[in-house]
């Protein structure tokens, strides 16, 4: 690996992939609890965007604020943050669209249909960018995301 690629991933790609990986797992079990208690995909829409929000811009100032980027070579503080809060943001967004269709149940299968793709987009980008074996990352991934689905489930009434 050449230097230039080297830099390229620790200044770009893996903020990119920590905002990405944040943000499609940590806003998981907010949306999808307002969706179950309210069975009102607008609520579970509005709950993901401020919670799509709010994540990406704390992603943003932690990531930044976290390292100078003088002693460890990660970079610009201010383009690795916005980096990773535009990814933060975008993995909370992708299935928190869904729930703009009006119907429940429909909003809810999609919003899942969505989550799939994105554990396997996830799992694919730290194969690409980072040699890791696709199966075991899925497996990761995939663990990440049932963990918040049952913490999501225990403290949502009525998912049960």
């Amino acid at each position: 690996m050449t230097e230039r690629e080297r830099h390229f991933l620790l200044q770009r790609v893996q903020p990119a992939m920590i905002g990405l990986i944040d943000g499609s797992l940590s806003t998981l079990a907010p949306i999808f609890s307002v969706a179950i208690v309210s069975h009102k995909p607008h609520y579970a829409f509005v709950a993901g965007l401020a919670t799509s929000l709010g994540a990406g811009v704390s992603m943003a100032f932690s990531e930044g604020l976290s390292d100078t980027g003088e002693l460890t070579g990660r970079g610009n503080p201010v383009m690795r943050g916005a980096i990773t809060g535009v990814g933060t943001f975008t993995g909370g967004i992708l299935h928190t669209l869904p729930f703009l269709i009006p119907h429940y149940r429909t909003a809810l299968i999609f919003a899942g249909i969505v989550v799939v793709f994105e554990l396997i987009a996830l799992a694919w980008l730290r194969w690409r960018f980072f040699r890791t074996s696709f199966v075991s990352s899925l497996a990761y991934v995939t663990l990440a995301g049932i963990v918040i689905g049952a913490i999501a489930a225990a403290v949502t009434p009525g998912a049960g």
